[in-house]
């Protein structure tokens, strides 16, 4: 089977986006899988490559016209197409969570790993997925949207809060603010990633992270994880060298929390992923509170992959191996229903 593989992209997440790709390369079975790496630069310029990797790389791009499917790869003037079984877009943030790519390949016609375009976008924007999730009847942070030009009443807020942009990835852009004099700031550093910004009131509550498989009523679901922090909040892919652990959390799995506590987080968690229309994969982010509700964080449809990341770790622990995961990601790609 030959599979494109996407990575990179030109938004802030690109680097994480690469080390995903490198993870996946290992993990590749090349007796059932001819791999084509794609990757677009932080320029948003497309190339063939190689590997994993921006060495050694020819321009290419994806055709939209279902008359010509599969890769176009340029040169001197001429082009010739690689045709292609299915999609694995690993890639993140902006650009890759969003709908968009999802567009381009509902174009193409080729069938691809993960969410469509409406859940993608839904689940990008917090606020949207929030309004979502609390329609189906799942807690949510009280929370409040503003635009570029809006102003804030740093004195109408129950501090603390988080600032967010509204559609990012990671914990780019996102400050705690525990006093009114900070709020500006918090504001300007958000702003920088997404004219859109969401202010959460504060949850206390441990982190709780569901990594979740599958289409409509059959999900596979891996152990639970749990933040441990010891100061501040959790900041993934904002440390230097993340691969040897962050300065202020761990994760831990399978989550220390009660049997019942567990089965209730798993199912609101494949609630909070049906509710949103997830499809392929994603990882849900919760709280649990200390009188036992779930409340919503956020959802990850196209989760890091990378050796350090929760989504692989959690699935591990329930025995699937990332190459268990990939094959059974590509099968539900090439057998699901259509979209």
């Amino acid at each position: 089977m030959r599979i494109g593989i996407l990575f990179g992209g030109a938004g802030e997440e690109h680097p994480v986006s690469v080390k995903s790709a490198q993870e996946v390369a290992k993990h590749l079975d090349p007796a059932k899988y001819e791999p084509v790496w794609i990757g677009i630069t932080q320029a948003g310029a497309w190339r063939l490559c190689d590997g994993p990797s921006f060495d050694s790389a020819r321009p290419a791009v994806l055709s939209p016209d279902r008359s010509a499917p599969g890769l176009l790869v340029l040169e001197d003037g001429r082009y010739e197409t690689i045709g292609l079984d299915v999609v694995l877009p690993v890639l993140h943030g902006k650009t890759g969570e969003d709908g968009s790519i999802q567009g381009l390949l509902e174009l193409s016609g080729l069938p691809y790993v993960g969410c469509d375009i409406q859940s993608s976008a839904v689940c990008m924007d917090k606020s949207l997925a929030y309004t979502v999730a609390r329609s189906a009847g799942i807690a949510t942070p009280t929370f409040w949207t503003g635009t570029a030009d809006d102003d804030v009443d740093p004195f109408q807020l129950p501090y603390p809060v988080f600032v967010k942009p509204a559609r990012s990835g990671s914990s780019f852009g996102v400050s705690k603010v525990l006093r009114p004099a900070e709020l500006p700031e918090a504001l300007a550093t958000a702003r920088q990633y997404d004219a859109k910004v969401l202010i959460e009131e504060g949850v206390v509550g441990s982190e709780i992270g569901c990594a979740i498989l599958g289409n409509d009523g059959d999900l596979v679901t891996g152990e639970l994880d749990h933040i441990s922090l010891t100061h501040g909040f959790f900041r993934i892919h904002q440390e230097d060298t993340p691969e040897t652990g962050s300065e202020n959390s761990t994760p831990v799995v399978p989550a220390q929390i009660p049997d019942d506590a567990r089965k209730l987080v798993q199912e609101t968690a494949m609630a909070i992923y049906r509710a949103l229309g997830c499809r392929g994969l994603a990882r849900v982010d919760m709280f649990l509170k200390e009188d036992g509700t779930v409340v919503l964080n956020e959802v990850n449809t196209l989760p890091g992959l990378t050796s350090y990341s929760r989504y692989p770790r959690m699935m591990a622990a329930a025995g699937l191996s990332l190459g268990d995961v990939i094959d059974r990601m590509v099968a539900l790609a090439m057998g699901g229903s259509s979209r």
